[in-house]
Formats: structure tokens, C-alpha cells, sequence
């Protein structure tokens, strides 16, 4: 059953972004790709942990951008037209410290209302680790070179911008807890 979901996953993902987004899509694939690294620290819970990081950043497939906000229109959009699992909705919502960008978008409210972050810590921290050590390419690199990438894409001032600055000292923390999880090796 992980297989199917992770299998449909991939194919909705690959539906909505590779025609219109290719990159996003290639990050896409490369932040799936590292989420199967993590097998050991996720557990039971790797089948969700794979799903949930192809499908991350569906709510930037043009035709999903409802309110500009992806975390936010990817999870509407899995919950209100695919009815998928609470837990894979949550984290699609919550994604890399999304509460911190939805606050500067003034949506924290509403995020944390329909989608309150999951208590898995470990498993919150495990798809921070894959979006934020993957690049916009789907290449694998450092969380700190990933937070000056999209620093130095969006600019600092921008809301992005002030978001990843203030997220960053919590992205590195994230990180260094799924690497101590892992043993302190460094996931493929």
C-alpha cells in the first residue's frame, strides 16, 4: 500500500509540475529522492515521508495557486479534491517551516487552523532535511547553501527572503536532528 501511495503520488506530482514547473519538478524528485535516505529514522512512517515530499511543493503548479501561498494550496488541494490522509496534508501544509512565511503572508491563522503541524517532530524535521538539503535542480547540497540560494533567488527583502533568514537558525536545527537520528551519518 506505501508503494501505491508513493507510486500515485509521484504521478500527480509529475501531472501538475513537470509540463509548467521542470525544476520544481527535478526539486521535486531530488527531495523524494532524499526522503528514501531516511528510511531508517522514519520508520513506519517512511511511506508517508516519501509521499509527502513529492507531493511538497504541489501547491506551486500554476492551476493550484489559488491564494499564492503553496503550502497552503497544495494541502487544499490534496484534501478537498484527492480526500488525502490527514497526516499528508499537514505536513504538505507545514513544510520547512512554513508557519513562519505564512505569518509574513498574514495566513498563519488560517494555516495553523485548517492544518496544525503534526506532533511528529522527527517526521517534521525528516521533510525539512530533504527540501532543505535538496537544490532547486534536485541535486543534494547543504542546508546552509540551500537558505543562501533562496536568499540570493528571491532577494532578502523580499517575503521569502525574510522568511528563510528567520527560518534558518531552526532549517539548521532541523537538519542536525535528523542527522544525530541517523547516528550522525550523513543521509545519501
Amino acid at each position: 500500500m506505501q508503494r501505491d501511495m508513493v507510486a500515485w503520488a509521484s504521478q500527480l506530482a509529475r501531472d501538475e509540475l513537470a509540463g509548467p514547473l521542470p525544476r520544481r519538478w527535478a526539486h521535486s524528485q531530488g527531495v523524494a529522492t532524499r526522503a528514501v535516505s531516511l528510511a531508517p529514522v522514519a520508520g513506519e512512517a517512511s511511506g508517508l515521508l516519501r509521499t509527502a515530499a513529492v507531493l511538497h511543493d504541489i501547491g506551486y503548479a500554476p492551476r493550484l495557486a489559488a491564494t499564492g501561498f503553496h503550502p497552503l494550496d497544495g494541502a487544499r488541494f490534496l484534501r478537498d479534491v484527492h480526500g488525502s490522509d490527514e497526516r499528508l496534508v499537514r505536513l504538505v501544509a507545514n513544510h520547512s517551516l512554513a508557519l513562519l512565511e505564512a505569518e509574513e503572508r498574514g495566513l498563519r491563522e488560517t494555516l495553523e487552523a485548517e492544518f496544525p503541524l503534526l506532533e511528529d517532530r522527527l517526521l517534521v524535521d525528516a521533510l525539512v532535511y530533504c527540501d532543505m538539503t535538496t537544490t532547486p535542480d534536485g541535486e543534494p547540497t547543504t542546508a546552509r547553501k540551500r537558505v543562501a540560494e533562496i536568499v540570493s533567488r528571491y532577494g532578502a527583502d523580499s517575503i521569502v527572503g525574510r522568511f528563510i533568514r528567520r527560518a534558518a537558525p531552526e532549517i539548521f536545527a532541523a537538519v542536525e536532528r535528523v542527522r544525530a537520528a541517523m547516528g550522525g551519518a550523513q543521509p545519501r
